[in-house]
């Protein structure tokens, strides 16, 4: 599995005002209906139920998402880079401005783990989200995402 094959280009977004973590759910839900054609508000609920079980912020300003979606073939996701930084209940305590979300098939085994183990190791590479608080062109963050863990793997 590759970030390329989870992570389409537009799918990533640079969100200059995400007020709070439900405004930026429902963000998120918006650009996996138009990036995959999942159903916004479903992507919605289904973040906010899983946020519900305990928070997935983990810390250095990063937050992982993630949620079950019936109906999907395969694991997506969405990255967004935050202008302002937006509490998220992170285990530091310190807002989150990178956001890595995942969607899985409603009862799709370890593709789930193995993509949330990935984007894990690539975000906790301190030179990768260097990059990525660097940039702001979406399509410069998706090449830096897919060619991180391009390297990562060699």
């Amino acid at each position: 599995m590759e970030l390329s094959e989870i992570l389409r280009p537009a799918a990533v977004k640079v969100v200059a005002n995400a007020s709070s973590k439900k405004r930026l759910f429902q963000d998120l839900g918006d650009v996996v209906a138009a990036a995959y054609g999942i159903d916004s508000a479903g992507a919605f609920a289904a973040l906010q139920e899983r946020e519900s079980l305990g928070p997935t912020g983990v810390g250095h300003g990063i937050a992982l998402p993630h949620a079950r979606i019936a109906g999907l073939d395969r694991v997506v996701g969405a990255f967004f880079r935050l202008e302002k930084p937006v509490d998220f209940d992170s285990v530091d305590k310190q807002p989150v401005d990178l956001v890595f979300a995942l969607f899985a098939p409603d009862g799709g085994g370890v593709d789930h783990l193995k993509a949330l183990a990935l984007v894990s190791r690539t975000m906790r590479d301190s030179s990768v989200t260097a990059k990525l608080r660097a940039n702001s062109s979406p399509d410069t963050l998706h090449t830096i995402l897919t060619e991180a863990q391009a390297s990562h793997a060699a």
